[in-house]
């Protein structure tokens, strides 16, 4: 398996590790729920050096991007950044991915570990009319996700940048603990933070640096398991469970992030534009008593049984006491504030739908 720049400094702090995506990955430190509930009360620091960074940059880099992926990167302001998906022709979902633009000319394109390959190529494959160059410098680079209502104080110890006025969704160059970087004011756990991006060689000391400062705070380590949990509570899809090539983003319930404008000529437009009346959604679900649904358990029709749709991802959610899962449904007579029935091990347990996210941090 790959391991990340950060591999060794996970075993210090005794962590135990996953395979994810071909990558040996830590998956918890200490207990999945101190985690989780660290980083929505205080910081957790997540290393996700996996994730691809793929540099987009040349004369045509933003009208390349609006031809290669559902959304119009020309629009992007410097300094800002916007959720986007690369599809393939027939309107699949190959990546969900954020596009950062660094420069008039410059764009970084953050995509999915598992899909950094498919991306790359997509991207190459999509750019042979355009003066673009496309660089996959993944290997280059560490990602360091702070998240929580404390890791803006935090990091603010360790650079000089002002955090303060950067906005959701944007990007700034700086320095942290005297090493060059970008702080991108993203994150996948529903709470306020940034992800650190630095080269790899200065990994392990902003890493460490960022613990460091943090201490008094509350800050700790967190894995892939307390990071699956934020996701799902704030509503967030995972690759390869809500969202894959057998889906589009209509299904998906992120026909939003399409731009079906009459000049915005792009991959998968066509076959997009017929299937905006998707014939299965993607929904919340919340249970009313203690046993999580899980991914792959069957949705039941409340009166007939019948099968009419499939968890993708469910837990028992640690925020909020109560088991939450998204699922893909299939009949369209059932909508938000209905109740539907989950197979849970053999066992019929009632479920409602729901408006996603399930949890959303104070403003």
């Amino acid at each position: 398996m790959a391991k990340t720049v950060l591999h060794d400094e996970h075993v210090k702090l005794g962590a135990s590790f996953t395979d994810f995506g071909g990558w040996d990955m830590p998956v918890r430190y200490s207990s999945d729920l101190a985690e989780h509930h660290a980083v929505r009360s205080a910081a957790g620091a997540f290393d996700i050096s996996h994730m691809a960074e793929i540099f987009v940059t040349g004369s045509d880099a933003a009208v390349f991007l609006d031809h290669a992926l559902i959304g119009v990167a020309s629009e992007i302001a410097v300094g800002r950044a916007k959720y986007s998906m690369i599809c393939n022709k027939d309107g699949g979902i190959i990546d969900d991915l954020i596009v950062y633009r660094l420069g008039d000319d410059n764009f970084l394109v953050i995509a999915n570990a598992g899909n950094r390959h498919a991306v790359a190529h997509a991207l190459h494959d999509r750019k042979d009319q355009f003066a673009v160059l496309v660089e996959d410098q993944s290997d280059e680079w560490a990602l360091i996700a702070v998240q929580g209502p404390k890791a803006t104080g935090i990091l603010q110890t360790l650079t000089d940048t002002d955090l303060d006025p950067l906005k959701y969704y944007s990007i700034a160059a700086a320095t942290v603990d005297g090493a060059s970087a970008y702080l991108c004011r993203t994150g996948y756990t529903g709470e306020d933070g940034f992800e650190v991006l630095v080269s790899a060689e200065h990994a392990a000391r902003v890493w460490n640096a960022i613990l460091a400062a943090g201490s008094a705070e509350g800050i700790i380590a967190a894995g892939l398991a307390c990071r699956d949990t934020l996701r799902l509570e704030a509503g967030m899809p995972l690759y390869g469970h809500e969202l894959d090539e057998d889906h589009t983003p209509f299904e998906a319930g992120l026909g939003r992030v399409v731009r079906l404008d009459e000049d915005h000529e792009f991959v998968g437009r066509e076959a997009l534009q017929k299937r905006q009346e998707p014939a299965e959604r993607l929904v919340g679900i919340v249970g009313q008593g203690k046993r999580a649904a899980r991914a792959e358990y069957e949705l039941r029709h409340p009166e007939t049984g019948e099968t009419i749709g499939r968890i993708t991802s469910g837990a028992l959610s640690p925020t909020l006491g109560y088991p939450v899962a998204m699922a893909y449904l299939t009949d369209r007579n059932f909508g938000v504030g209905d109740t539907i029935s989950v197979d849970v091990r053999g066992n019929l347990e009632p479920y409602k739908i729901v408006k996603l996210p399930f949890y959303k941090k104070e403003q």
